[in-house]
């Protein structure tokens, strides 16, 4: 059957049909989308580009995005993708550290990538925008004079994704380029990454992007939801209401969340969310954090047994779970994904018994990599065939991965180990709270104290509480949590640091805490 997938061969045979909708409702057909990836990977080719050559794409959610991770998968190069939301300095870093052939920017995204590629010394010829754009080469406009039609010694590109950098520098993680036909490998690659997760190829099938393109994972199951032959449907940024009025009309059938994402949309008035149909939801895949029993329990009798999780890594293949499986295990990230494997190993690398905590994890197999240009990193996360990136965890009897944190992010308080993420799933549950991050600060006599740092509802009292933020929310979790796990602190901020795929900055934390 996989010779029937493919985007490539999927265009060539219905170049009339949707590929992709803008997030101005513009509509964008596979012919269309097709031949701007041709003519792309032409100009990409033009400018020295050999395989296992990297590009860098600084982007926005728009069509033309697409079409140049479309342009690398078939020419044998590393796409790129570079968060938005960080830093100048962030940014030139991986600049410096990829050191592509070229780097690609939306127009929006232009003052950040010249700033950029300044401090990281990238040659101007080397910088494109996808558009008109002072001090940058027109990509769109430059390619447009190229041949349009099929390319010749195609052979299968990858993503070169950095790894979020919440807690120091990101790091590339490297794989080795699958080798054959581009339509076969990712045709091949699809039916695995979606159909762990019950998605049907061909069809009716709509796949709606909520979050930036600028992040590996909602990039890459964009792209590989057009191999599968689904419509892509763009949101320019994240609006809870706006998703439920595009999942209605654009009879939406699969999407990717992150669990804040879901929060928001729950947080939604009652009368707002019955006026959406959102029965077209097929498979609601959500990951990139923990998330709340009280969030997924109400995703679930909102949208119905859809909902399907997973927990992996840039670095390797994790597990994943259908809404069925959760609700008899609340609390479970699920089981190995097809060719994964899962290990809860102790502090002098054995694996522990069933039941028992310890760093978890996972099984590279296919999915081997190094961290580019640093193989002393690589050594440090490794265990034979299997890598850590830092996990805590626990699996049942039947194979079944429950997470505790980071073991970077356990917070010691008086001898006792406490779990960020338990503290924050029972923050969230309180009605003036619409996001939070936990973390442990120094504390003379008790080594650390627990702080939460809370982005309180817009029209919330919280912050104006006259028993003041901390006591109101002591209150508030006694009998939730048990007390050595109440914050002994807590800040109201306007808006927590989260990267562009949702994940908590928590190394930011510390500067917005309250002493």
């Amino acid at each position: 059957m996989s010779e029937q997938l493919g985007f490539w061969r999927l265009a060539a045979a219905r170049p009339e049909a949707c590929a992709v909708v803008e997030a101005d409702g513009s509509r964008v057909t596979r012919g269309a989308l097709l031949g701007r990836a041709n003519a792309i990977a032409r100009l990409l080719r033009a400018q020295g580009l050999q395989r296992g050559d990297r590009v860098v794409g600084v982007v926005a959610n728009e069509g033309a995005a697409l079409a140049l991770v479309l342009a690398c998968q078939q020419i044998g190069a590393y796409y790129v993708p570079i968060n938005t939301a960080l830093t100048t300095g962030e940014v030139a870093y991986i600049l410096g550290d990829a050191a592509p052939v070229v780097a690609v920017a939306s127009v929006r995204c232009a003052e950040m990538l010249t700033a950029a590629a300044d401090e990281a010394g990238l040659p101007a010829q080397r910088r494109f925008a996808l558009g008109e754009t002072s001090g940058l080469r027109d990509l769109l406009a430059e390619s447009a004079a190229r041949p349009h039609g099929p390319v010749e010694d195609r052979s299968p590109g990858s993503y070169l994704g950095y790894t979020s950098g919440t807690t120091g520098r990101p790091k590339g993680v490297l794989r080795k380029l699958p080798e054959g036909d581009p339509d076969d490998v990712f045709a091949a690659g699809a039916r695995w990454q979606l159909g762990m997760f019950g998605v049907e190829p061909l069809g009716d099938g709509v796949h709606l992007v909520t979050s930036p393109l600028s992040h590996t994972a909602v990039s890459g199951l964009a792209v590989t939801s057009l191999h599968f032959g689904h419509t892509i449907v763009l949101m320019e940024r994240f609006d809870a209401e706006t998703v439920l009025r595009l999942v209605e009309a654009e009879r939406v059938t699969t999407t990717h969340m992150v669990p804040t994402q879901m929060h928001r949309l729950l947080r939604l008035p009652r009368e707002v969310r019955e006026q959406y149909d959102v029965s077209s939801m097929r498979n609601l895949i959500h990951g990139a954090g923990p998330c709340s029993e009280e969030v997924k329990r109400g995703v679930i009798d909102w949208f119905g047994e859809v909902v399907w999780e997973y927990y992996g890594a840039t670095e390797a293949a994790g597990t994943a779970i259908s809404a069925r499986e959760w609700l008899e295990r609340p609390g479970s990230v699920g089981r190995p994904q097809p060719g994964a494997e899962v290990r809860i190993v102790d502090a002098a690398g054995q694996v522990v018994p069933t039941g028992e905590s310890g760093a978890v994890y996972l099984r590279m197999g296919a999915h081997a990599f190094e961290y580019r240009g640093d193989e002393e990193k690589t050594r440090a996360r490794r265990l034979g065939d299997f890598i850590t990136v830092g996990d805590l965890g626990w699996l049942d009897e039947d194979g079944y991965l429950y997470l505790l944190g980071r073991s970077a992010e356990v917070i010691v308080s008086g001898g006792v180990n406490v779990y960020p993420a338990e503290v924050e799933a029972a923050i969230l549950t309180h009605p003036d709270v619409e996001d939070v991050g936990v973390i442990g600060v120094p504390d003379p006599e008790w080594g650390e104290r627990v702080a939460a740092v809370v982005q309180a509802r817009a029209d919330s009292g919280l912050a104006g509480d006259e028993r003041g933020p901390t006591q109101a929310l002591q209150d508030y979790l006694a009998g939730r949590v048990a007390r050595y796990k109440v914050p002994r602190v807590v800040t109201v901020v306007a808006a927590l640091p989260r990267s562009a795929n949702g994940k908590l900055r928590k190394h930011l934390l510390p500067a917005l805490t309250q002493r």
